[in-house]
């Protein structure tokens, strides 16, 4: 009688679950894997090597475009490593507002990531949920940079702009009554604040409801508990960072243990999980929304208190405003200057880090003086952890594979850069 021999499969990279374009070529033993193997580059657009052909200032839009779901928090790593070279200070109002966005963006992710998670798994609801929350947040983004995702408003030296004192409003149409106009803007009759306010209010039951639907929902427990368990020596062996760690365990937080902007004058908990399974992942991104919520309400009641300046005042880094510009020849040669041959950065180099929604995000800068990074090294945090999938994924079923993907959270525009 012949041998059963395992056999290989393509998990993608055209996947509903593959998050991205991930390539997976499982090895089966009937419908258990043996061995899991991402294969990565799909998405590959050399944003490293491209940054070397562009100014300091031109390369913050790649940002952006890097965890797409998580665009000014790649955005804020980026811009400390160029003023920790150069030395550039930050007023504190933009330090406020960098945060501020931070979390907004961290609940932006999470909420991104459990709707997607859950449908993984076989939920719908709880996407339908999480999109309806994540319009109001991409709503802050649109009113503070004019885009909804891919932003571009930290700049070395503070922000783009200070917070909008008027919400956008959505104007009278053919498809939506007076009624329904009057409803959709009735929170947005004050400032950005005001709007964020009134969201950060709301919030904390909203995650209630996800929680309903999810938490002790006899089926989610079932397809996620001791799924992917990681030790916490082996999650730190592995080079997990973020959830992925404090799931297992391990309570390491930058914002924490090394503080950046304004955290250290910030209340916040940091949520750790108990199995290091799916489930106890999934249990820290909820507590983590909900400790991003309080975090934006302290800097909320911050910024009502505390106007003044949000870029720094020095026309080598940050260009003058446009009506000073339009006025004054000096003016006009410094914005000149900057948008065309840009900032030139210090020779050195730099490593900052921020604690990214999905774990420790780094930039990597090297400059030789000029006006482009001699070299830009992106330490992106979902890299180590999709290289775990093999040993998470091993003695599991192919249908656990993807609550696995899901769990770690993997967005592709960073992994292949």
């Amino acid at each position: 009688m012949a041998d059963i021999k395992n056999y290989t499969l393509n998990f993608g990279p055209q996947h509903p679950a593959a998050h991205g374009v991930l390539r997976l070529v499982l090895e089966l033993d009937g419908e258990v894997v043996q061995r899991a193997d991402p294969h990565i580059g799909l998405l590959h657009r050399a944003t490293e090597k491209l940054a070397e052909t562009r100014t300091f200032l031109q390369n913050l839009p790649y940002m952006d475009r890097l965890d797409y779901v998580s665009m000014m928090s790649n955005e804020h790593a980026y811009v400390m490593a160029i003023e920790k070279l150069a030395g550039i200070p930050v007023p504190i109002r933009a330090q406020y507002i960098r945060v501020m966005f931070d979390e907004i963006t961290r609940i932006l992710n999470h909420l991104m990531w459990i709707g997607a998670h859950a449908l993984d798994v076989g939920a719908m609801t709880v996407f339908l949920y999480a999109f309806r929350e994540r319009e109001d947040l991409m709503d802050c983004y649109e009113a503070v940079s004019g885009a909804r995702m891919h932003a571009a408003y930290y700049r070395p030296g503070g922000v783009y702009r200070d917070l909008p004192d008027r919400m956008p409003q959505h104007a009278a149409s053919t498809v939506r009554s007076d009624a329904a106009v009057r409803e959709l803007n009735l929170n947005r009759q004050g400032s950005l604040l005001d709007f964020i306010e009134a969201f950060t209010e709301r919030f904390p039951g909203y995650v209630d409801d996800y929680e309903t639907l999810l938490t002790d929902n006899r089926i989610w427990k079932q397809r996620l508990v001791g799924i992917g368990v990681v030790s916490p020596d082996r999650a730190k062996a592995l080079g997990f960072t973020g959830p992925m760690l404090r799931g297992s365990g391990v309570e390491w937080d930058l914002r924490r243990k090394q503080p950046y902007e304004v955290y250290d004058r910030l209340d916040f908990d940091i949520p750790v999980g108990t199995n290091g399974d799916s489930y106890d992942r999934y249990l820290v991104r909820v507590e983590e929304m909900r400790q991003s919520n309080r975090i934006i309400r302290q800097c909320i009641q911050w910024l009502r208190n505390n106007p003044g300046p949000v870029i720094v005042d020095d026309h080598k880094v940050a260009p003058p405003s446009r009506v000073n510009m339009k006025s004054n020849m000096e003016e006009l040669i410094h914005h000149f200057k900057l948008f065309t041959e840009g900032m030139h950065v210090p020779e050195g180099e730099a490593y900052c880090a921020v604690e990214h929604p999905k774990g420790e995000f780094g930039i990597y800068l090297v400059s030789d003086g000029a006006n482009k990074p001699y070299r830009l090294k992106i330490r992106a945090p979902g890299f180590p952890h999709l290289q775990a999938l093999d040993e998470m994924a091993r003695g599991h079923m192919i249908a656990d594979v993807v609550t696995l993907i899901g769990s770690q959270d993997i967005v592709f525009g960073e992994i292949d850069r």
